[in-house]
Parts: structure tokens; C-alpha cells; sequence
């Protein structure tokens, strides 16, 4: 079952570290997965999470992401991006849960809202 990893960058703040890693990332998937989405225009429809651009890249299963995420290759490109980008990313297995048996896992909590500063 294909699976998708899916990053929401949230700022840059080092745009010259990051247009290094840009240069150098597809290199890292290439034969491994696929690009569907790059930095291309999109609309924020819920949340208010700032998001400055999207990626998706859809691979053939989560066991050929994972390596791909985790493998050496990745990892060390990944470096350069680490505190010069600040994103969320999110690896999704392709498919449909019923409705019945969507729950949260057991020790799930969602984060609250932020405590006032004493």
C-alpha cells in the first residue's frame, strides 16, 4: 500500500541552508519516491498552524519511507536543513479507515491550550 510523507513548513530562517538542502534532497528519493507536491501554490482551508509551503512525496509502502527517512543518505542532507527550517512532517499510510474504527490511540492527548506565564 503506497504511504506518503508530508511536510509543512512552518519558516526558514536560514534560506541559504536551505536552498543547499533543496539542491541536494531530490538526489536522496530519486528511484524511491516521487514528488507530488513541491512548494507549489496551496490555500490553508482549517487551522491555524502559518505554513509556508507544502511537500508531498508518495512512496511505494511506510516500510520504503522509513528507510528512505532514516537511511544515511537522507540523514546527512537532512543536516542541512536542521534549525535552518522549522517544519512539521508527517509520514500517512495510503488508504481508508472505516469510520467505526477511527479512535485515537489510548494515551493520545491533544496539546492544550498554552498556560499563562506566571
Amino acid at each position: 500500500m503506497p504511504a506518503y510523507l508530508l511536510n509543512f513548513v512552518r519558516d526558514i530562517s536560514d534560506r541559504e541552508a536551505v536552498e543547499q538542502y533543496w539542491s541536494r534532497v531530490g538526489e536522496t528519493y530519486s528511484g524511491k519516491g516521487k514528488a507530488l507536491v513541491a512548494y507549489a501554490p496551496f490555500e490553508v482551508l482549517e487551522g491555524d498552524m502559518p505554513v509556508w509551503g507544502v511537500v508531498a512525496l508518495e512512496f511505494s509502502s511506510m516500510q520504503d519511507a522509513r528507510d528512505w527517512y532514516y537511511g544515511p543518505e537522507y540523514q546527512e542532507v537532512k543536516k542541512l536543513r536542521i534549525g535552518a527550517q522549522d517544519n512539521v512532517c508527517v509520514l500517512a499510510e495510503g488508504g481508508w479507515v472505516p469510520a467505526a474504527d477511527r479512535r485515537p490511540p489510548v494515551d493520545f492527548r491533544a496539546p492544550g491550550p498554552a498556560s499563562p506565564a506566571s
